[in-house]
This record gives C-alpha cells, structure tokens and sequence, in this order.
C-alpha cells in the first residue's frame, strides 16, 4: 500500500509539473515575433547544441569578420534583444545561434559587402527541468549549458530502494504532444552507453518508476 501511495503522489506531480513545464517550453520555442523557431547548428564554448533557443541573459560572442568596430561580446536584455553599432536594437530571443547569424548578416549586409559573421554563445543562462518519482531529492533543479539526464539525477539523488533504473524516462514538450524518451540507468553508466546519457532541454521532467 505504501508503495502504491507513493506511485500516486509521483502520478500527481508528475502532471502538475509538466503542465508547469509545457507553457514554458512552449514560450521559450517562439522567436521574437512568436512563430516557431527551425533548428540550425551551432555551438560554443559552454557546450549548447544547435536546437538551443537563445534567451535573456544570455552572452553573445558576434565576430564580424575585418570589422572590429562591430564585433564584440554581448548580453541579451530582459528584452530578448541585443543592442549592436548600426544595427542598434536586434531581437534574438527564441532563435538559435545560426538564425542570429542570418538575421545579423541580413541587416549589416546594408552596411558591410557580404559581411562574415559568427555567433557563438559564450555563456549560456540558466534552465529548469524536474525530478520526480522513486529519488531522495524530488523536484525542480536549475541547469546550465549541455546538462544531461544524468547530471539531473545526481542533483535529485540517491534512488529510492524501490527505484526501477531501467524504467526512467523523460517527458519532453513537443509543441501539443508528449515526447516520452526512454532512459535505462544501468546501460548508460556502463562503458558503452554514454550516447545514451541524451541532453536535457527546458521544460523536460525525469521520472524514475
């Protein structure tokens, strides 16, 4: 009976959280103007991966190439924007790093003959993700950068004597859907599963069964 009550509880918060976390990944996947935003490669040195939407207080490293007056690191305002020279203010919250790009060399190619432009996101801001179920420390955690399942669960944890490992999962927010992605603890942590241990994107609740 103890065990089933428990299941409940996880049950309950698991679909408190992730209404919680369906809005927010839902504003966060707008651009600016509040259509979707298309996934484009890009990195930088904190490690975030070509999906990474952009948000405030994030900071931007915008090299133009042979133009120094122009390049420069940056910090996204509340706003969503950035301020550059000529440019002045430019939205870019909700966009990744290359669609910055296009966006920045679209509006400096007024200005600079087909301008060279990088974006790179030299510090990334901070994202919430859950943990809930069979674990010691359930609840929100604050992340940043390229954090997996795995760095979630050693915030939450230990597992709970009752813990399936093999069983976890992560339920992602996928525009109205549910993305449920499978996630078996012992084949990750075993010398050939490391791809398995995938990137955790805001928004996304970990249950442990």
């Amino acid at each position: 009976m103890m065990a089933l009550g428990r299941r409940v509880v996880t049950a309950v918060l698991v679909v408190s959280l992730f209404a919680a976390g369906l809005a927010a990944a839902q504003e966060r996947s707008k651009g600016p103007s509040g259509a979707p935003g298309s996934g484009a490669l890009g990195a930088g040195p904190v490690g975030v991966d070509g999906e990474y939407k952009i948000g405030p207080e994030d900071v931007l490293d915008i090299a133009v190439w042979n133009n120094p007056a122009v390049s420069r690191a940056v910090q996204v305002r509340p706003d969503g924007r950035i301020s550059l020279p000529l440019l002045n203010d430019v939205p870019v919250a909700g966009l990744t790093p290359m669609q910055v790009r296009d966006v920045l060399t679209k509006k400096l190619n007024e200005y600079v003959p087909s301008p060279e432009i990088s974006v790179i996101v030299q510090e990334a801001r901070s994202f919430n993700v859950s943990v809930v179920g069979e674990i010691k420390n359930p609840g929100r955690y604050e992340l940043k950068g390229r954090a997996t399942v795995l760095d979630a669960l050693a915030k939450a944890g230990p597992f709970n004597d009752f813990a399936s490992r093999a069983r976890i999962f992560v339920l992602r927010p996928n525009g109205a859907a549910t993305k449920r992605i499978p996630f078996n603890y012992g084949k990750v942590i075993a010398s050939d599963g490391e791809h398995e241990n995938f990137v955790l994107q805001p928004g996304d609740i970990v249950v442990v069964p």
